[in-house]
């Protein structure tokens, strides 16, 4: 069977490591499929899942907070200050900080602060969404 090898990293730990006969990622100009002996690539990602479909067929998910993609023939690596394993995401943390993110936008002074808020504001609805789209998939 041909595969791939893929590392997700965050800046605490590796998240995942392993082999995966598929791994899409949320590009920044939409979503990146990436196969065994794909074109070497170097891009930024966007928060959102990462989704590696595992060489028995089964997936596994990732949420990252933005980060740096690697392609290489043989090999994926994936940079991200922020990653959870998707069986380690928590409905009630992902809500309460989106509703803190959105008080904070409401209260925000200049422009600085705005930019803060919308930042993480767009994160946790990425992460959300994650929640969501690995929930379906159990």
């Amino acid at each position: 069977m041909n595969t791939i090898h893929v590392d997700v990293v965050s800046a605490e730990e590796s998240i995942f490591s392993g082999e995966a006969r598929f791994v899409a990622l949320p590009g920044e100009a939409g979503e990146l499929g990436v196969y065994p002996r794909h074109t070497p690539l170097i891009t930024r990602i966007k928060a959102g899942a990462v989704r590696i479909e595992m060489a028995d067929g089964s997936e596994e998910f990732v949420f990252v907070a933005g980060g740096i993609l690697e392609v290489q023939p043989h090999c994926v690596t994936v940079l991200s200050d922020t990653a959870i394993r998707g069986k380690d995401l928590d409905d009630e943390k992902a809500n309460a900080a989106k509703a803190l993110a959105e008080e904070a936008l409401k209260n925000a002074k200049g422009e600085l602060d705005i930019a803060r808020a919308q930042s993480e504001l767009a994160v946790m609805a990425a992460q959300i969404a994650a929640l969501r789209k690995y929930r379906l998939k159990k």
